[in-house]
């Protein structure tokens, strides 16, 4: 399948008073056309800084100091300005965690979603209007035409998060990065955010960076998987694959942390220590002070190697016998 962003060696970092810190250290992936990638972690690994870096959001102290962003074939990494302003909203779209950091609050649906179009098209506004109607009877948002003329205080934060959706696929992009949409919603409204999102991106084959700290949510949506930490991915494989058989002693400590994994009654699982300080990263594996399969060589920094049909940054993988075909 055609690669829509393919993403090398990509590092972003931000130069403090403290020091450096390497929020994205080296990460690569690539995302197919129509398909759904998780970028999973925990808060600080380096996700959201990702997507951010994919379209140019880094502010100072922090910039893009290494690796390329191939966007259709296109290095945007150090692309200008203006031209990232003609792609973002149009070719490449993002859905925050909050709509509210989306939707202005002072403007109803409509206004919104027109000015989206607009900015991008030459369209009459009856035909954006027309398409903004059809883009939330898409995401499932019933009498669309009223919904049209609320307010966003008007909707609740499920319906909130469907124009958000909306919008980001009014345009029909190439690439749309989602980033942790279904934090601050509860399970029902989650399960159709998800749904809607598998249904828009077979739809319209868009491709999807779904960034999420929950594995329960990618294992039904993704197609394959990116465990990020650090600001690096420490394993990378088809979703069933990882869900299944982790290899990495991080990807294994997070699937032991959903409630649903474990026996009624019994302690949930917690993954011992806290995340590291970025300004002073352990020397060799970051994950090793943590990881209860530490061995010697682990004081070395592992590299990147394909096993059991996977990308792994690994010296002791976890269950490696049980995961090979």
């Amino acid at each position: 399948m055609t690669a829509v962003l393919e993403v090398s060696g990509l590092k972003t970092h931000f130069f403090t008073r403290g020091g450096v810190v390497k929020a994205v250290d080296g990460v690569d992936f690539s995302v197919a056309r129509g398909e759904i990638m998780g970028l999973v972690g925990e808060s600080g690994s380096g996700k959201s800084i990702t997507g951010f870096s994919i379209l140019g959001l880094i502010d100072p102290p922090g910039r893009i100091v290494e690796g390329a962003i191939r966007f259709n074939g296109e290095d945007i990494a150090q692309a200008s300005q203006q031209r990232l302003a003609g792609l973002r909203g149009n070719r490449i779209s993002m859905i925050f965690q909050d709509p509210m950091m989306t939707l202005n609050p002072v403007l109803r649906i409509d206004t919104q979603m027109i000015e989206a179009i607009l900015a991008h098209e030459k369209v009459d506004r009856r035909t954006a209007w027309e398409r903004s109607r059809d883009a939330l009877g898409l995401v499932g948002i019933p009498s669309p035409e009223e919904r049209l003329r609320a307010y966003p205080h008007q909707l609740s934060g499920g319906m909130r998060q469907r124009v958000a959706i909306a919008t980001a696929f009014l345009n029909k992009p190439d690439l749309v990065i989602a980033d942790e949409p279904t934090t601050a919603l509860d399970v029902t409204i989650q399960a159709q955010i998800i749904y809607e999102a598998q249904k828009l991106t077979k739809h319209t084959g868009t491709a999807m960076v779904w960034i999420t700290h929950d594995l329960a949510v990618v294992a039904g949506l993704a197609d394959r998987i990116s465990v990020m930490y650090a600001g690096r991915i420490v394993e990378q494989g088809d979703t069933d694959d990882v869900i299944d058989h982790p290899l990495h002693p991080y990807t294994v400590g997070l699937l032991g942390s959903v409630p649903s994994a474990n026996k009624r009654g019994a302690r949930l699982y917690q993954i011992e220590g806290m995340t590291p300080n970025m300004l002073a990263l352990p020397d060799g594996c970051a994950f090793g002070p943590r990881c209860g399969m530490r061995t010697a060589a682990c004081a070395a920094q592992p590299d990147v190697e394909d096993v059991a049909e996977r990308r792994l940054r690994c010296f002791n993988p976890q269950g490696l016998a049980e995961a090979r075909p």
